[in-house]
């Protein structure tokens, strides 16, 4: 009894030491790499939105500062993260019978270039987009334009995220 005691324990401390390597964001970040940057993000949108080129680039931050153990730096980092926003865009999605927006849909696209300095061959120049739909007869101002931007935000910044550090499966 005692063996199985023991035999059980030891398949038991086994399986769990192999999950402790599992990462649930499945950011796979070479042990080379200590820090990261993100620079400015010029807003080349045609509708300009102020201070989203700077929403951006905290959302960014965070979400890798948040998702890894890398330091933010701001000029040689082992990871750059640049680029631009070129699209800011309100347009209807469906419409009434009396032709007017039943539904409208916030889109907001980003550029990015991405550099990693311990590996080259992981670099790309992307771009990334996403949306947030509302009702036709509201306005999109205050606390429901923060909103938008932030989920669509949170959306791009993640897909970013797994577009430069996941590792491929």
């Amino acid at each position: 009894m005692k063996y199985l005691k023991y035999s059980f324990l030891l398949v038991l401390l086994t399986t769990l030491q192999s999950c402790w390597k599992y990462s649930f964001t499945s950011v796979s970040i070479s042990e080379n790499t200590k820090t990261f940057q993100v620079n400015y993000f010029q807003n080349n949108a045609p509708l300009i939105e102020p201070g989203l080129e700077r929403d951006f680039k905290i959302a960014l931050e965070e979400i890798i500062l948040n998702q890894t153990k890398l330091d933010l730096v701001k000029s040689n980092g082992d990871l750059v993260y640049e680029g631009e926003i070129v699209e800011y865009r309100i347009s209807p999605t469906t419409a009434t019978a009396n032709n007017t927006a039943a539904q409208n849909r916030l889109t907001i696209a980003v550029k990015v270039h991405f550099y990693d300095k311990n590996d080259p061959e992981a670099e790309f120049d992307q771009r990334f987009s996403f949306y947030f739909d509302y009702a036709g007869s509201a306005q999109l101002v205050g606390s429901q334009k923060d909103t938008a931007i932030a989920e669509i935000f949170e959306r791009i910044t993640q897909d970013v995220v797994n577009a430069s550090l996941s590792s491929n499966w």
